[in-house]
């Protein structure tokens, strides 16, 4: 398939120059594959609405018209935000290729969005410790225990959601290379968002439950670079040698929250509110703290810090005004 053939109207229109820019866009400049889908989106979605409302050539785009669009666009002021950084950063490109001579979006205002607490529910110790113990690790054939490979797996990955406020897909992307010993400790090796990695010391419990999992997994002696945390057959749940997705993952844990009884609500990332929040807590630094998120920035750390929120719920139950005298 030529990539003309894929082109939105207006830069297929626009001539071999936004057609290359196009490209280089979307298939060259930008790593985060999650990024590119949702630049893709907003661009697409974009030049569809001038077609549609202000039907002019790519060149004759105005600030106006990008401004009229963002108005009317609906969705969280996070996600308009979004929108914008697609657009004045495509609209960029296309004006370091002489597509265009100005970029439209580039004097367009976003929308304010300032967080002062984030949006995940955080999950309490105590229905963290009820998500563990409900965890099904062996059973009994003739009367000997024998060990459950895919909830040994499942109790090593919710450990590790725990102890290192790793995100699902940094989990899920560990090979067994990742986790080694340097001579005095296991450590575990995350590759992060934005080529960042980081190694985290393994807490003794922690460390435990990924070689009990290894064991009855028999990977052991597998490559290193076969995947730690490997998927499952559903009908015989015995383990493949692929390697969980995020998604994978994310589903894994949502059903393990169901089955505890827990509120569907909870995700993989409740588990970096609480640890992020117990920690500071109990006296860590914000810069440690940080460090173990693999924020780039304190202030997103802060987000994830439910003290604040704790503190609020107590003061208000000392409102007295309508309380009976």
């Amino acid at each position: 398939m030529s990539i003309a053939s894929t082109l939105p109207r207006l830069i297929d229109a626009a001539g071999t120059a936004a057609a290359f820019a196009w490209d280089e866009f979307f298939n060259a400049s930008i790593r985060n594959p999650h990024t590119r889908a949702a630049y893709r989106r907003a661009v697409e979605r974009f030049l569809s609405w001038v077609q549609t409302e202000e039907p002019v050539p790519l060149s004759q785009i105005t600030p106006g018209m990008v401004g009229k669009y963002f108005n009317q666009l609906a969705g969280s002021p996070a996600k308009r935000n979004l929108h914008l950084a697609a657009l004045r950063a495509f609209f960029d490109l296309l004006v370091t290729r002489h597509v265009m001579l100005l970029n439209p979006a580039a004097s367009v205002r976003g929308e304010r969005d300032q967080a002062i607490e984030g949006k995940t529910p955080e999950i309490s110790v105590e229905q963290a410790r009820t998500l563990m113990a409900s965890i099904r690790i062996s059973r009994k054939v003739d009367g000997q225990a024998q060990p459950l490979t895919v909830g040994l797996r499942d109790r090593a990955i919710v450990g590790m959601l725990i102890c290192t406020a790793a995100r699902a897909g940094a989990v899920a992307r560990l090979r067994l290379k990742h986790f080694a010993h340097d001579g005095t400790q296991w450590t575990l090796r995350f590759e992060e968002k934005g080529g960042k990695s980081r190694e985290i010391p393994v807490r003794h419990d922690l460390e435990g439950f990924i070689l009990e999992y290894m064991k009855a997994a028999a990977i052991e002696k597998a490559p290193a670079d076969s995947p730690l945390f490997r998927s499952a057959c559903r009908g015989s749940r015995q383990l493949t040698g692929n390697a969980m997705t995020g998604v994978d993952l994310c589903r894994m844990v949502k059903r393990r929250l169901k089955d505890a009884g827990l509120p569907g609500r909870l995700s993989p990332h409740s588990f970096r509110v609480a640890t992020v929040t117990d920690l500071l807590t109990h006296g860590a630094t914000l810069e440690e703290v940080q460090y173990l998120a693999g924020h780039a920035d304190p202030r997103t750390t802060r987000l994830y810090d439910r003290r604040p929120k704790r503190v609020t719920r107590n003061l208000v139950e000392r409102i007295s005004i309508l309380d009976e005298s």
